[in-house]
């Protein structure tokens, strides 16, 4: 079992991104859990080219997600996807450790 699923929209998105930065070959999607927002920990989204011993590569609908170990703990039966609505455009997280979630979405508590 993944550490996380990766909606076809949300692979979509993150393909077309790669793409046109020009980076679709080479780079991959890293997931990270920081510390910072209001409700403790919050979602860290960066292309990522470096693999290290500690990460777990998925490869979801011809796209690679990156999580290193100590983020995996938080992310584990993640969900990512990618909404596109008259009121919210951007990647959602379907996270079933969160045991709270500020107002905006942007941070949670596990």
């Amino acid at each position: 079992m993944p550490i996380i699923e990766v909606t076809e929209a949300a692979a979509l998105r993150i393909h077309d991104l790669l793409e046109k930065d020009g980076k679709l070959d080479s780079h991959g999607l890293r997931m990270k859990v920081v510390g910072g927002g209001c409700s403790g920990l919050r979602y860290e989204l960066a292309f990522d080219d470096q693999l290290s011993d500690i990460d777990s590569e998925i490869e979801a609908h011809g796209v690679r997600v990156i999580i290193d170990e100590k983020s995996a703990l938080y992310l584990m039966g993640t969900t990512l996807d990618f909404v596109d609505t008259l009121n919210e455009t951007g990647f959602k997280m379907g996270n079933p450790n969160a045991s709270a979630t500020c107002g905006c979405g942007e941070s949670f508590a596990a």
